[in-house]
C-alpha cells in the first residue's frame, strides 16, 4: 500500500464513522478535512458530500492568499511525541462547525460538520471533531503496517465521550483540575433515569450535582441523613424521588455519589444540572445548555423547530420588517406551544391583502395575536381539529378550518391527513404559508404544494472511491 493510499483510507474510515455519529448525535450530517502532512506539503481538501461547496473564497484567503495558518514559526511542540496535539479553533464560518490542531505527524488539519439550526450547544460536537484530528494524527503517526482501522468505529460511539469532554473542559474552567464530580457516572445516572418509568409515568424534573464545596452554600429544604442518603445509580429510587420536586422550583442536590437534599434555592456555584421533561430532558451547566437527552442517548436537539424556513420567507415577503418580525414570534410561540405540549395544529399564515376564503370557524372581529391575552387565547384555539388562519395583519381570522384540494404529486402517504391537506392546499392557492405541527414529528413549512422543510437527501457516497485533492484544483473547479 502506498503513502497516498494509506491516507486516503485513513480518511474515508475517520469520515464515515464520523458522518455515522454525528448524524445519530445532531441529524443527517456531513463531514470535511483540510490538512498539509507537513509545512512544505500542498494543502489537500477532502470532502465526499461537498459540504463546503460554496466557501470556495474563504478558503482561498485562508489557506492560498496568505501563510498565517502556518503559524509563528519554530513549532517547538512538534518534538513533544507523535500523539501530542495542539488544537486549532472554530473558524467561525457560516453553516459549519470546525475544529482541528497540529501535531508532529500531521502538520495542520481542520475538521468540518453542519451546524445544524437546532443545535443546543456546538460544544461537544467540537469536542468529537477535535478527537477526529487526534485519531487522524495517531493513525499517520503509527504508519500504514500498525494500521488497525478502529478509528472510524471510535468515532461513530463517541457521543457520551463528547458531552462528557465538553462538560470536562468547562469544569476545569471554572473549578480547575482538582474537582471531585466524576463525570461518567453522572452521565449514566441521567441516561437510566431517564429511562426508568414510575407508574406508566416518564421522569420530571432537576437533579443538580454541585461540587463538594460548593454544598454549604446551598440552603437545603431538607436533607437525607449521611448514612440514608440514595445512590445516584440507584436509578428506581432516585425517580421516585423526582416525583417530589415534580412541577416545581425544587430541585434533588447530589454531590456525584448520592442524593444529599432538596433545595429550591437558586444554585450560584457551578453545577450540572439534569432537566427532565417525560421522554427527554436537557443538560445544563450554569444555566446554558449543552446538550440534550432522549431514547438512552445524548442529542444535540433543542427538541423545537427553529422555523428557519418560516423565517426566510417571512423575511423575503413584503411585509414591513417590523410586522414581519412579530408574526414570527407568533408562529414560534404557537408551534412550541403544541410541540410541548403533544398535539398536532396547522397555522396558515395568510400574505394576501385580502384572506382567502375557508371553511371553519370564523370569528365576528379577528383578534389581534400580538396581545398576550390573544396570543393565549390563540394557543388554546389551536388544540381544536382544524387549522388556525393568520392573516397579514397579525390577527386570527378563524379557527378549525378545513383545507382541501386536489391530489397533486408529491403526497406521502407515510403522514397524516393534516399534511397532505396542506400541501394541497397551498398548490392552489398563492401567497400562504402553511406551518403543520404533528404530535410525533419535525414541524414541516409548506408553500405550493412543496414541503420547504424537508432536508435535503444528499446521497451517501462510498468514501472509499473518493479522493483526495490538492485544495488549489479544489478552489479552481
Amino acid at each position: 500500500m502506498n503513502a497516498s493510499t494509506f491516507i486516503c483510507n485513513c480518511l474515508a474510515d475517520l469520515a464515515d464513522g464520523l458522518r455515522d455519529g454525528l448524524s445519530h448525535f445532531s441529524g443527517p450530517s456531513r463531514t470535511a478535512v483540510i490538512y498539509a502532512l507537513s509545512p512544505d506539503h500542498p494543502v489537500y481538501i477532502y470532502d465526499p458530500q461537498n459540504l463546503l461547496r460554496g466557501h470556495e473564497p474563504r478558503f482561498k484567503e485562508l489557506y492560498l492568499d496568505n501563510l498565517d495558518w502556518h503559524g509563528n514559526g519554530g513549532h517547538g511542540f512538534l518534538q513533544n511525541g507523535s500523539f501530542h496535539m495542539v488544537p486549532e479553533k472554530n473558524l467561525q464560518m457560516s453553516g459549519l462547525i470546525s475544529f482541528g490542531g497540529r501535531s508532529s505527524s500531521v502538520f495542520y488539519q481542520m475538521w468540518f460538520t453542519e451546524h445544524h439550526p437546532d443545535m443546543c450547544s456546538i460544544g461537544p460536537t467540537e469536542r468529537w471533531l477535535e478527537h477526529a484530528a487526534w485519531r487522524f494524527s495517531q493513525d499517520i503517526a503509527n504508519n500504514q503496517e500498525l494500521d488497525t482501522g478502529i478509528s472510524g468505529s471510535f468515532l461513530r460511539e463517541y457521543a457520551t465521550h463528547a458531552v462528557r469532554d465538553f462538560i470536562v473542559d468547562e469544569m476545569n474552567v471554572e473549578l480547575g483540575w482538582d474537582t471531585q464530580l466524576r463525570v461518567y457516572p453522572i452521565l449514566d445516572t441521567i441516561i437510566g433515569i431517564g429511562n426508568t418509568r414510575e407508574e406508566g409515568a416518564w421522569p420530571r424534573g432537576e437533579l443538580v450535582f454541585v461540587e463538594k464545596g460548593a454544598l454549604p452554600k446551598i440552603e437545603f429544604v431538607t436533607s437525607f441523613p449521611e448514612m440514608e442518603q440514595p445512590i445516584i445509580n440507584n436509578f428506581k429510587h432516585v425517580r421516585k424521588l423526582l416525583l417530589a420536586v415534580e412541577n416545581s422550583s425544587r430541585k434533588l442536590v447530589s454531590q456525584g455519589q448520592s442524593i444529599l437534599g432538596i433545595s429550591e434555592d437558586y444554585i450560584n456555584e457551578f453545577c450540572i444540572n439534569a432537566e427532565f421533561i417525560g421522554r427527554h430532558g436537557f443538560i445544563r451547566l450554569n444555566g446554558e445548555t449543552a446538550c440534550s437527552f432522549s431514547d438512552g442517548s445524548f442529542r444535540s436537539s433543542t427538541h423545537q423547530a427553529k422555523l428557519v424556513q418560516v423565517e426566510e420567507m417571512l423575511l423575503e415577503s413584503d411585509l414591513d420588517p417590523e410586522n414581519s418580525s412579530f408574526l414570527f414570534k407568533i408562529v414560534c410561540s404557537l408551534a412550541h406551544f403544541a410541540e410541548n405540549n403533544k398535539f398536532g395544529c396547522t397555522l396558515i399564515l395568510d400574505l394576501n391583502d385580502e384572506p382567502v376564503s375557508l371553511s371553519g370557524q370564523k370569528l365576528e372581529q379577528p383578534i389581534d395575536l400580538r396581545q398576550l391575552n390573544c396570543l393565549e387565547l390563540g394557543k388554546s384555539l389551536a388544540k381544536v381539529d382544524g387549522a388556525l388562519h393568520i392573516g397579514r395583519d397579525l390577527k386570527l381570522h378563524a379557527f378549525a378550518c378545513l383545507l382541501d384540494g386536489r391530489s397533486i404529486p408529491g403526497e406521502d402517504r407515510a403522514r397524516g391527513a393534516r399534511f397532505n391537506s396542506a400541501l394541497r392546499f397551498t398548490a392552489e392557492h398563492r401567497n400562504l404559508i402553511v406551518v403543520v405541527v404533528s404530535s410525533d414529528r419535525p414541524v414541516s413549512t409548506i408553500q405550493e404544494g412543496i414541503d420547504i422543510s424537508a432536508q435535503c437527501q444528499w446521497s451517501p457516497v462510498s468514501t472509499c472511491t473518493v479522493q483526495h485533492q490538492m485544495l488549489e484544483d479544489w478552489v479552481s473547479e
